[in-house]
């Protein structure tokens, strides 16, 4: 298992970004989270096999219609076990 922590700059709010990811998370099979930051930012974990985790990471770089993407910073975090995906409230 491999889980990840991404950062999404860009314009990457008020698209539809956090939903159509939980969407995409859902079909994959990855667990993990995604939440809005006050910064205009979104910030992500992702949790599943490789080929799972590379296949999400690779839409949040493109994200949905009307996103901006210009940076996704990965970084691996430790696998927790997590089961599920979902939207959370936003983080500072």
């Amino acid at each position: 298992m491999r889980r990840v922590h991404v950062m999404v700059h860009g314009m990457v709010q008020g698209v539809g970004y956090r939903y159509t990811m939980r969407m995409v998370a859902r079909k994959v099979g990855v667990a993990g989270w995604v939440r809005n930051l006050h910064d205009g930012s979104v910030e992500a974990e992702i949790e599943g096999t490789q080929d799972q985790v590379d296949e999400v990471i690779a839409w949040m770089a493109q994200g949905p219609p009307g996103a901006q993407v210009e940076t996704a910073m990965v970084t691996d975090a430790a696998p927790i076990g997590e089961r599920g995906f979902d939207v959370l409230p936003t983080g500072f």
